[in-house]
């Protein structure tokens, strides 16, 4: 996903509210329950991009759907997008936020995508390497591919480690291939 200036400036500025209040905690966990609203339905998404729709109506559903269950902090940041029209970015914005209290908190988040599941041992051998690699605490997540033969890919950032089987034996054939030549 390409992420525009303006999602970053609003994340880090509601970081700063956050911050200056000390509910940094109380507001992660407003923006996890919308990005996951908004993450379900398609049509609410529609609807917060939707420039045919008045500001006006989106502050009343906003408020609706949201006041009664999240900060005081988030429903006025949320009121603020609507008033700059910029509700649109919401996903954006909260996925900004998101990666600014990561880099607070020197964490990182890998995809780690195996041939078959891991074992606890396994996977806490595989942290240890990583954090290590990153010098950074990890979040890992795991997820099966099924085109794997053995082994596992795992992507942190824009780098990814290959442990897969096929990389393994393309490495051997290259070997092979440089000592016969």
């Amino acid at each position: 996903m390409t992420y525009s200036r303006a999602a970053r400036r609003y994340a880090q500025a509601l970081m700063d509210v956050a911050e200056d209040k000390k509910i940094i905690d109380r507001i992660i966990s407003d923006l996890e329950r919308i990005q996951q609203v908004v993450q379900e339905s398609r049509e609410f998404r529609a609807f917060l991009k939707s420039p045919a729709i008045k500001k006006e109506k989106k502050r009343e559903v906003l408020t609706a759907m949201f006041k009664p269950s999240v900060d005081a902090a988030t429903m006025d940041f949320l009121m603020l997008l609507c008033e700059k029209g910029r509700e649109d970015l919401l996903l954006q914005i909260i996925e900004q936020f998101l990666a600014l209290r990561d880099e607070k908190l020197g964490l990182v988040s890998v995809e780690v995508k195996a041939a078959t599941d891991l074992t606890d041992e396994q996977q806490a051998i595989l942290r240890q390497r990583l954090e290590r690699l990153t010098k950074k605490k990890i979040r890992i997540s795991m997820s099966i591919d099924k085109h794997l033969k053995g082994g596992f890919v795992a992507k942190v950032g824009d780098t990814i480690f290959d442990g897969s089987v096929r990389h393994q034996l393309a490495l051997l054939r290259k070997r092979f291939a440089e000592r016969q030549n």
